[in-house]
């Protein structure tokens, strides 16, 4: 019982240290006793110096400003703000994302941060005049090609275009695509599915916010031998500048 007490509390200054303090703001070693027993986990100073020493020697980097109260702080972050302001920026001006979906992206990008900076991210975020998908299928829809891409599964979906009052017109009189997903691609501000299916040579592309119904189906995608010869990112150079936001799924032979 000890033990996990023990292995809970280490668990808990990690966390509480990386999500609220860094280099600006560390944390007074009073305060995180008192967040510890407010979570009900007893903790002194002699054994919080210990927890912490203990969670150096095992890869958890946690500085300290050393006085009479000692100050901690984690520095090292997966990203630097640059880069996540980058990231920021790029969810902002995907036009296929949704309004809701932007801001839960924005909010998760930016709460890798740490709670301290946060706020301060978000805030010098400026905003793009971009126009943004109201399908929000469409994180269903990536998360089921994306397993189905990994499970080497095929997939059905409907497939659909808009009229002039933004109704959705099915194609197919609603009949389902059957294909073998092979990769997603984004380009001219629109997110595909690279795809091939059994009837045809090469490789067809569907617009993700343009499918419906996307289901996997208990069925291993159909291997193909030309498939060798398909090179992913000289694909992505060479032939999607042709689309330039085309909704009309391509068919493009594969070079052998």
């Amino acid at each position: 019982m000890e033990k996990s007490i023990t292995k809970l509390k280490m668990l808990k200054i990690w966390e509480i240290l990386s999500q609220e303090t860094d280099e600006d703001n560390p944390m007074e070693s009073t305060t995180l006793l008192k967040k510890l027993d407010e979570l009900g986990i007893p903790c002194d100073r002699r054994t919080l110096y210990k927890d912490i020493e203990a969670l150096n020697d095992n890869g958890y980097e946690i500085l300290c400003n050393r006085s009479r109260k000692n100050e901690y702080y984690v520095l090292d972050r997966k990203f630097d703000n640059a880069e996540l302001h980058i990231l920021i920026d790029a969810v902002q001006a995907a036009s296929f994302i949704t309004e809701n979906k932007t801001d839960e992206l924005v909010s998760k990008i930016a709460g890798l941060s740490g709670n301290c900076r946060a706020e301060i991210l978000k805030s010098n975020t400026v905003a793009f005049n971009t126009v943004k998908n109201t399908n929000e299928k469409i994180y269903y829809s990536v998360n089921e090609i994306i397993t189905a891409t990994y499970e080497k599964k095929k997939i059905e979906f409907l497939y659909f275009d808009y009229d002039t009052s933004h109704k959705k017109v099915y194609r197919r009189d609603k009949q389902a695509y059957v294909v073998n997903p092979y990769a997603t691609i984004f380009s001219n501000d629109s997110y595909y599915l690279l795809c091939y299916d059994d009837k045809h040579e090469g490789m067809a592309h569907y617009r993700i916010d343009r499918m419906d119904s996307v289901k996997i189906l208990d069925e291993p995608i159909t291997k193909r031998q030309d498939l060798k010869a398909f090179n992913v990112k000289r694909h992505k150079k060479q032939i999607f500048n042709m689309f330039a936001g085309e909704a009309v799924p391509v068919t493009i032979k594969i070079d052998k």
